[in-house]
């Protein structure tokens, strides 16, 4: 979404990429006396950022399945704010699918989707062995293929952390019974 001091797409990552990477949409240009950097397959345009915010601003969800989003849209600024992490969870396990889906080129939806799906997978009430074991090797291929998208600046531990993930749910159980956010959600209600 290419917000302003967020993101990880700048001049000294084109180089690194040049350097690194085989990413040669995304070197920087030479034209003369100035170098230009030139917009990556994976940012939308600004118009195409506000049709996304208008669309979470206009979004309704049930009492007690997420926050209001569309109070934690800033359309000045292009950007959400306030957000807590079951939002984020929400947004990104149900949400990204739906609000890329015609917006980015197909093999960047796609990737973005089988991440999505992934934690949606990891989440769900019933898991059997066979599953975890496919989503185990699903999990490495996503990973690759957002490697093959994005700039190495965009991986750190976090990035790598979905393939540890599969491991704890073996030796832990389900996702539901161990996370946080319903403690938050109570937090939040006694605030209020």
């Amino acid at each position: 979404m290419d917000v302003k001091g967020k993101t990880k797409d700048n001049m000294k990552v084109r180089l690194d990429v040049a350097l690194f990477c085989n990413h040669k949409n995304m070197e920087s240009v030479c034209d003369g006396s100035r170098v230009a950097k030139p917009r990556a397959n994976f940012v939308l345009e600004k118009n195409i950022q506000l049709l996304v915010y208008r669309w979470l601003k206009s979004l309704r969800f049930p009492d007690e399945h997420a926050s209001n989003i569309s109070r934690l849209v800033n359309m000045e600024e292009c950007r959400l704010f306030g957000m807590k992490s079951y939002d984020w969870h929400m947004f990104m396990q149900t949400l990204i699918p739906l609000a890329f889906c015609d917006l980015l080129p197909k093999g960047i939806w796609d990737a973005l989707t089988k991440i999505s799906h992934f934690f949606r997978d990891i989440c769900s009430n019933k898991l059997n062995v066979d599953h975890i074991k496919r989503l185990e090797m699903n999990i490495v291929e996503t990973i690759c293929k957002l490697e093959m998208i994005f700039p190495p600046s965009f991986f750190d531990s976090m990035e790598h952390l979905p393939v540890h993930l599969l491991f704890e749910v073996k030796v832990g159980g389900q996702v539901q019974y161990r996370w946080m956010y319903p403690f938050e959600r109570l937090d939040i209600i006694v605030a209020m």
